[in-house]
């Protein structure tokens, strides 16, 4: 297993031609190491099913290749690339039965009827459906379902899983559960996967790796950590959970810190100082839970609150920042905290690691 990497060189897919040409992926570069999940995320349009279906064979690439476990798979067809797929839709056979449908794989590939029911039985218990082999899909629920299909593709022992927007139709307390499980799951089995999906918070907790595109082309690639607190851009930053930008100018550097004046006040950012000269104009991203809420002037800025949204775990408010427009805050353990009311004058702390800096034009 340790060598089934997928690897994507310059992979560029158009559809239509002439005036009607759309480049759906546009030269992208992918290194997904073995044994690891790497989930392509972004907005509808962005080109990461397209990719998926390229590596699945589904589609072929108008330039670039496709290589899996060293071998350039690039023209081979979907049933030669040992690669497994779990769909959206399930795609489970009505008419066969649980233990059927796992087996089936293993039946076109002409396995010895004792292999076929010893794997089939071991996956099933691995994947928490021993004792159901006999039922319809017809009679199981919707998780139970997704399992059986995905128990259907690590049955054949493949070199890498593909995943389309496998949970999307649980849900949302079963597609928590299960994003938890299948995560578990590829951990324990070691297999390489590629993951697509559009939701942010199921791909920051199942993935290795995000690499989040948008037109057709890869934006940063990293893990869940680095995509959130330190974005390549604007778009990142703003697709990947909540955003605040504020504009700012930096005032001055040090090795290790950017001082940047915003708000009629300066603050120093923990930033390589190499990044930006002084008095360049930055956009500063601020996300909701990186401020805290204080009393008036014991901050480094005052606003008033506009809205709060009260939701048990935390609480949401908008605060009008003086004539600098609206601050989305979260506040975790309200209860603890207390709750500030609407109209409320407040000081705003920002807290530095949590800052992050990026060039206007990024």
């Amino acid at each position: 297993m340790a060598g089934n990497t997928i690897v994507l060189q310059q992979i560029t897919k158009i559809f239509g031609a002439g005036q009607g040409e759309v480049v759906a992926v546009d030269a992208l570069d992918l290194n997904i190491e073995a044994g690891r999940m790497m989930t392509l995320l972004g907005p509808s349009g962005c080109g990461k099913t397209t990719t998926l279906r390229m590596v699945a064979g589904f589609e072929q690439p108008t330039r670039g290749s496709i290589f899996i476990g060293g071998d350039n798979l690039t023209h081979v067809p979907p049933n030669k690339r040992d690669a497994a797929m779990v769909f959206q839709g399930y795609g489970l056979f009505p008419h066969m039965t649980v233990f059927e449908n796992v087996a089936y794989g293993l039946k076109v590939r002409k396995l010895p009827s004792r292999e076929i029911r010893k794997r089939v039985l071991d996956v099933l218990a691995l994947i928490g459906l021993a004792g159901l082999e006999k039922r319809a899909p017809q009679q199981l629920s919707g998780g139970q379902q997704q399992r059986v299909a995905l128990g259907r593709a690590v049955v054949v022992h493949p070199k890498v899983l593909l995943f389309d927007e496998p949970l999307s139709n649980l849900d949302a307390k079963l597609r928590v559960e299960m994003r938890s499980e299948l995560s578990k799951l590829q951990k324990q089995l070691s297999i390489t996967s590629l993951y697509v999906t559009h939701d942010q918070e199921e791909a920051m907790s199942i993935s290795d790796e995000l690499c989040v595109m948008h037109g057709g082309k890869v934006q940063q690639i990293g893990t869940s950590t680095e995509v959130y607190a330190r974005p390549a851009n604007r778009f990142v930053a703003d697709f990947i959970g909540q955003a605040n930008f504020l504009e700012g100018c930096i005032a001055r550097s040090s090795a290790t810190t950017s001082t940047v004046r915003l708000l009629n006040t300066e603050l120093d950012v923990p930033y390589a100082s190499d990044a930006f000269s002084t008095g360049d104009v930055v956009d500063v991203l601020v996300r909701p839970e990186g401020v805290e809420l204080t009393a008036t002037d014991q901050g480094d800025v005052n606003g008033v609150v506009q809205y709060r949204q009260y939701t048990g775990a935390k609480v949401s408010y908008e605060v009008e920042l003086n004539d600098h427009g609206l601050l989305s805050v979260e506040v975790a353990n309200p209860q603890e905290r207390g709750l500030r009311d609407q109209g409320q004058s407040v000081g705003l702390l920002f807290h530095r690691n949590s800052l992050h800096l990026l060039a206007k034009d990024a």
